[in-house]
C-alpha cells in the first residue's frame, strides 16, 4: 500500500437541498440534491498509514482533536479497512479553509478530502462514482464535493445506486455573506433526526423537494439561469420553514440573515438577477450571474464579510509532496 496521500476538496452550495435521511447508517438522502461545487474554501487533507501499531488520530488545523471528530473519522476509516481488507490505522490531518460547523459545508469538502486520499492510501477504487459513494458515507453532502462544478446527487435506493454525478448547466456566480463564523448550536445530523421525528410538515417537504429537483434538471439543461435562482431561492426557505417547525424550534437563519434575504430582494427590484441560500447555518449566498457578481457583493458588504466564489474543482489527489498537511506542534490537544 501506498504509506501517504493528500487530497484537497471544496465545500459545494446546495440549490436543491439535501434535508433529512431514509437510511442513517447508509447515509441514504429523503430526496435527492443538487448543488455547485466552490472554487474557495478547500480542505486539505493528508491520510498516512501507521507502521507501528498506534490508534488512529485526527490532527485538525494544526491541533489534535478528539471527542465526536475523532469518533466519526475512525468509524469511516473502519468502512475503508473493511472494504479494503486492511488493518493498518492512519494519521488524519486536515486544514479547514472553510469555517467549521458554520453552516459552510466544512464536512462536505472534509469527508470529500478523505474519502479520496484514504482511497489512495488503502488502495480502493479512485473512480469519482466509487468515491462519491464514500464519501457519502461519512457526511451526505459529501458525495457532491467529489464532482467537479455542478452535482445532482441522487437519492438511490441503497449504496450502490446512491450517488453524485456531474451535470452541464449555466455559468453561476455566488456571493457568500459570512454573518457568524462559529460552530451552530443544533448540528445538521440532529436537526435532521428531529425535522423528521417531529415536524408535521416533513412529509410535505420531501413530496415538495423531489418535484423541485425535477424542475431544477429541466432549468439547468435548457440554461436558465432566472429558473434555476427562483428554485433555489424557494427551496432554502421551505428547508428553513420545515427546520423551524420542529419540537422544539431549530432557527438557523438570524435576523441578520433575513435583512440578508431583503437586501437580495431589493436587488431584484432594481433589475439584477440575484436570489438568495442558506445551509443549515446563518450565512446567507447570493446566487447571480458572473457578470452581476461584483454589484451584487458591493451592494451586500455592509452586511458582513462577502466572498465571490465560481464553479471549482471536485476532490482530487495532490501530488507535490509540499501539498501535505504538517503534523500538528507537539503537545496540541483540543480543548
Amino acid at each position: 500500500m501506498t504509506i501517504e496521500a493528500t487530497a484537497r476538496a471544496h465545500p459545494n452550495m446546495a440549490l436543491v437541498k439535501y434535508w433529512g435521511k431514509r437510511d442513517e447508517q447508509l447515509m441514504l438522502p429523503s430526496t435527492g440534491s443538487l448543488s455547485m461545487t466552490l472554487d474557495e474554501f478547500p480542505t486539505t487533507t493528508t491520510v498516512r498509514l501507521r507502521t507501528d501499531g498506534g490508534p488512529d488520530v485526527l490532527e485538525l488545523n494544526g491541533v489534535v482533536a478528539g471527542g465526536d471528530a475523532a469518533a466519526r473519522v475512525t468509524r469511516f476509516l473502519d468502512l475503508v479497512r473493511e472494504r479494503a481488507g486492511s488493518e493498518a490505522r492512519a494519521i488524519v490531518r486536515s486544514r479547514n479553509e472553510v469555517p467549521t460547523g458554520a453552516g459552510l459545508a466544512s464536512s462536505a469538502s472534509g469527508f470529500a478530502a478523505l474519502a479520496t486520499a484514504a482511497s489512495a492510501v488503502y488502495e480502493l477504487p479512485q473512480d469519482t462514482t466509487s468515491r462519491s459513494r464514500l464519501a457519502r458515507r461519512g457526511s451526505g453532502s459529501a458525495c457532491r464535493s467529489i464532482i467537479d462544478r455542478m452535482a445532482v446527487w441522487h437519492a438511490g435506493t441503497d449504496d450502490e445506486s446512491s450517488y453524485a454525478e456531474r451535470i452541464d448547466a449555466p455559468e453561476l456566480a455566488m456571493v457568500v455573506v459570512v454573518l457568524d463564523s462559529g460552530r451552530k448550536k443544533v448540528s445538521s445530523r440532529e436537526a435532521m433526526r428531529l425535522t423528521a421525528a417531529t415536524s408535521p410538515f416533513a412529509a410535505a417537504w420531501r413530496e415538495s423537494t423531489a418535484r423541485t429537483l425535477e424542475d431544477m434538471l429541466a432549468a439547468c439543461r435548457e440554461g436558465d439561469v432566472t429558473r434555476i435562482g427562483e428554485l433555489a431561492e424557494v427551496n432554502a426557505l421551505r428547508m428553513h420553514a420545515v427546520i423551524q417547525s420542529t419540537s422544539p424550534s431549530v432557527r438557523y437563519l438570524s435576523g441578520r440573515s433575513l435583512d440578508v434575504f431583503d437586501g437580495i430582494e431589493s436587488l431584484r427590484a432594481d433589475g439584477i438577477g440575484v436570489w438568495g441560500t442558506a445551509d443549515a447555518g446563518p450565512n446567507v449566498v447570493a446566487i447571480t450571474r458572473p457578470a452581476d457578481a461584483a454589484a451584487v457583493a458591493e451592494a451586500l458588504t455592509s452586511h458582513g464579510e462577502v466572498r465571490v466564489v465560481r464553479p471549482g474543482p471536485g476532490a482530487r489527489l495532490l501530488e507535490d509532496p509540499a501539498d501535505a498537511v504538517p503534523a500538528a506542534t507537539a503537545g496540541s490537544e483540543a480543548r
